[in-house]
């Protein structure tokens, strides 16, 4: 099992670095979705196609196989959704990567989901909370088991609605700023 899961990552982290960048550039250029083939996924595998809108970085990653999460998946993933602001990092709970990719699973292509937020730390959740309308004083983003989302190409609308099938925590529609907000705390919906 070691040499299969050193063999995911390897492949995983080959297919960020060498190909996520160039099949994302030239579907930017050609304004059309990555085709089903870079999406392919084994059925004993859990995958994320992730772009943070604020850094611009992207990542292509097993992070769960063969009933195990994979550490250094895991890390990966905390990294790209840092806090922007402050680089700080934190563990995303992984009950949030396990509903993204249910989420994600919804769409035939398995489609590159665009992160507006991840994780926030205190200080910059305090930050927006006084500026800003609409966030949480105690946000489940300082957990990490929250994040705002949206799928390029694909209706607002129809993704708060998927959201809101699975019943997995908090749910808010922000068709204004083009966004949904999905958590695993208790179930609710704004």
């Amino acid at each position: 099992m070691n040499q299969r899961r050193s063999f995911l990552k390897s492949s995983a982290m080959l297919a960020s670095v060498l190909g996520a960048p160039a099949v994302i550039r030239s579907a930017k250029a050609a304004n059309i979705p990555p085709t089903n083939a870079a999406a392919a996924v084994a059925p004993n595998e859990r995958v994320l196609r992730l772009y943070n809108t604020h850094t611009g970085e992207s990542l292509r990653s097993i992070f769960w196989a063969e009933g195990e999460f994979i550490p250094d998946a895991l890390q990966d993933i905390n990294k790209l959704l840092r806090d922007h602001r402050n680089n700080k990092i934190s563990a995303i709970d992984p009950k949030l990567l396990v509903l993204l990719d249910r989420i994600s699973a919804q769409y035939s292509s398995h489609p590159t989901i665009h992160v507006i937020s991840g994780y926030r730390s205190p200080e910059t959740n305090e930050k927006l909370h006084e500026n800003t309308t609409g966030v949480a004083k105690h946000s489940l983003h300082m957990e990490g088991k929250a994040i705002d989302v949206r799928i390029p190409g694909q209706d607002l609308a129809k993704l708060h609605k998927i959201v809101m099938a699975e019943k997995a925590g908090g749910v808010g529609y922000y068709p204004d700023s083009q966004f949904v907000h999905m958590d695993v705390g208790r179930v609710r919906y704004w």
